[in-house]
């Protein structure tokens, strides 16, 4: 908690500091990001965690640039995380991460053992919450529906997504194979939008480095890696070129568009026959 305090009282100086920086009092900037005047004052004093809407709105009024808004993205990024554990449970976790996916504007992921969480269906989800895990049913499929609900944000065109995955990623199944299938038309449907990248890297191509784990950046400023016991949150210079180093390796290496669709369907066949087996 004191911790939690001290992450508060900083990012209430944050925006103090930038709203004077930007020549204006605290009624303008209200005015100026169409929020209340005591909302404003309440973040400035530390008591007041603002949301996704709210920072999108004090963003713009301020006029930050990628400096700017990397400092209040790796402090609002920790901010979160921090009340998603007091809140407890993966839905909780969850909401934190949905958070984070609607202040984003540019998201990149990379996976080499699972879909990525934006791609997912509902019971893909449910599964790669609850799998393997001791989670209480109900607690994994609120999540899940969280998790399943975070998603319409892909289909703002305003924003840009970038997903890479290997081909281990679509060729590990939480399921039964007839659930893969699914998740394969998923993956193709998005892979149609516009705004939308998405690679896979065949297993037919030598790596250019060890995919030790994934992890998804926001903004060019956080990069997360979700573990089995929460989430990781890089913001450090040297820690972000690293992960997008990487990310463009594997995606110098990856298929797109009709070999990607070539790829999908080659995948979908080995289910297929999975699906054909008689049960021992």
């Amino acid at each position: 908690m004191a911790e939690r305090r001290d992450r508060l009282r900083a990012l209430g100086e944050l925006l103090r500091r930038l709203r004077k920086g930007a020549g204006l009092t605290g009624k303008d900037l209200a005015q100026r990001a169409q929020v209340a005047q005591p909302t404003i004052s309440r973040i400035e004093t530390g008591q007041l965690l603002p949301t996704p809407e709210t920072v999108e709105r004090l963003v713009s009024a301020l006029g930050l640039n990628e400096a700017g808004r990397a400092e209040l993205d790796a402090l609002l990024v920790r901010l979160r995380d921090e009340v998603s554990r007091l809140k407890g449970g993966l839905a909780g976790r969850e909401a934190a991460n949905a958070a984070r996916g609607r202040a984003g504007r540019r998201v990149v992921s990379f996976q080499s053992a699972m879909v990525p969480a934006l791609l997912q269906t509902a019971e893909y989800a449910r599964l790669a919450l609850a799998v393997g895990r001791d989670v209480d049913e109900g607690d994994a499929a609120k999540a899940a529906a969280v998790r399943v609900e975070a998603q319409t944000v892909l289909f703002d065109s305003a924003r840009e997504f970038s997903f890479l995955l290997t081909e281990g990623a679509v060729r590990t199944w939480p399921g039964p194979p007839s659930l893969m299938l699914a998740q394969l038309d998923r993956l193709a449907m998005v892979a149609t939008l516009s705004h939308v990248t998405l690679g896979v890297v065949p297993w037919s191509v030598r790596v250019p480095a060890f995919p030790l784990h994934g992890f998804t950046i926001y903004d060019g400023s956080v990069s997360v890696v979700e573990t089995l016991t929460g989430d990781l949150s890089f913001s450090e210079a040297d820690e972000m070129a690293t992960h997008m180093e990487t990310f463009e390796a594997f995606a110098a290496v990856a298929v797109y568009g009709a070999a990607l669709r070539r790829l999908l369907g080659s995948v979908a066949d080995d289910y297929r026959e999975l699906t054909s087996r008689p049960e021992k």
